[in-house]
C-alpha cells in the first residue's frame, strides 16, 4: 500500500507560492514538509509541493489553488520503496579525470591507479552523479596535471566533502570542509572516516568562511564552492579576501545562462576566468586571483 503522498502545483511569482507553502502547513491532515522553490527555467514559475504520510484533502487542495492563483494539484501516491536500496542498484561509479568515485557496493570496480572516493548510496548528494560535482572533480585533476600543488585548501558547501577528499587524496596538507547544513557536516564526517582522511580533512559547520579556523588556515591557494549562483555572488567579497594572490577557486552550481553573472561579480574582486565547462545544463568555473 501507499505510504507517502506528494502533492505540487506551480505559480507565477514567489510572494504567491510562499504564501500559498505557509497556508499549506495548516491543512488537516496536515503535510510532513513542504518545499517552495523557483524553477530554474527562466520563465520566473515557482513550485510549491506537500509531502503527507495521510491522503491529503484534495477539496481543500483545491480551494488552496484557486485562492492563490495556483495551478491544479497533482496529487500522487508514492510507494513504500527502499530508496537507499534503489539508489544503491542505480547509483553506478562516476570516473572524473583520476579520481573514482563509489558505492560500497561497487568496491571491486575500483581501477587499479585510480583516487577512489567512496560515497555510500545513503549519502548521494554530491556523488560525483550530477554535472556540477563532476566539473569540479575534473577542474581539480586538470589543475594538478597542469602542475599546481594545493597547499591550503578549503571546501565551502562541501556536502558529502567529496572535493576536500579529493584534494586530500593528491596533496599531504589537511584540508578544510565546510557546510552551513548540520547533517551536511555529520554526513561529511562519515564520509572522511570512511576514507580513512580523518587526519586529512576538517570538518566544520560554518556559513561561508565564518569559522575561527577558517580564519586561521586562510589565506588559501584552492577553494572550492559548489553551492548556486546568488550565494556564489554574495561569498565573491570573502572569497577575494580569504584566496590567496595566485591562487585559484573552482566554482560550480551555476547554470550556464547564469555564469556571466558570476564572472562578473568575481572579475571585480580581482578574481579573473580561466577555464570555463559544461556539463549538461551547469557550468564549472576555474577562476584566478591576479598576484
Amino acid at each position: 500500500m501507499p505510504a507517502t503522498w506528494t502533492a505540487f502545483t506551480q505559480l507565477p511569482n514567489q510572494a504567491s507560492a510562499e504564501a500559498l507553502g505557509e497556508a499549506m502547513e495548516a491543512m488537516d491532515p496536515e503535510p510532513s514538509g513542504v518545499g517552495v522553490f523557483e524553477i530554474e527555467d527562466g520563465s520566473g514559475t515557482w513550485e510549491v509541493g506537500g509531502y503527507f504520510t495521510q491522503s491529503p484533502d484534495e477539496v481543500e487542495l483545491a480551494l488552496l489553488a484557486a485562492g492563490f492563483n495556483a495551478r491544479p494539484f497533482v496529487i500522487s501516491a508514492v510507494p513504500d520503496t527502499d530508496w537507499v536500496d534503489k539508489v544503491r542498484r542505480e547509483l553506478t561509479p562516476v570516473e572524473a579525470g583520476r579520481f573514482f568515485v563509489y558505492g560500497s557496493h561497487d568496491a571491486d570496480k575500483v581501477p587499479e591507479k585510480a583516487e577512489p572516493l567512496l560515497i555510500e548510496a545513503a549519502m548521494a548528494f554530491g556523488t560525483g552523479h550530477h554535472g556540477t560535482t563532476l566539473g569540479c572533480l575534473c577542474a581539480l585533476d586538470r589543475l594538478a596535471s597542469d602542475g599546481f600543488r594545493g597547499r591550503r585548501v578549503a571546501d565551502i558547501g562541501c556536502g558529502t566533502a567529496v572535493l576536500a577528499m579529493a584534494a586530500a587524496r593528491i596533496w599531504p596538507d589537511r584540508v578544510i570542509a565546510s557546510d552551513i547544513d548540520a547533517v551536511a557536516v555529520e554526513v561529511a564526517q562519515v564520509n572522511v572516516v570512511a576514507n580513512d582522511l580523518r587526519d586529512r580533512v576538517t570538518c566544520l559547520e560554518a556559513v561561508g568562511f565564518d569559522h575561527p579556523d577558517i580564519a586561521a588556515a586562510a589565506p588559501f591557494d584552492l577553494i572550492f564552492a559548489n553551492i548556486l549562483k546568488q550565494p556564489l555572488i554574495d561569498l565573491a567579497p570573502d572569497m577575494a579576501r580569504h584566496l590567496d594572490a595566485g591562487g585559484y577557486a573552482i566554482l560550480s552550481g551555476i547554470l550556464t545562462r547564469q555564469a556571466d553573472e558570476v564572472v562578473k561579480a568575481y572579475a571585480a574582486q580581482g578574481i579573473a576566468l580561466e577555464r570555463q565547462d559544461t556539463y549538461g545544463d551547469w557550468v564549472t568555473l576555474l577562476l584566478h586571483k591576479s598576484a
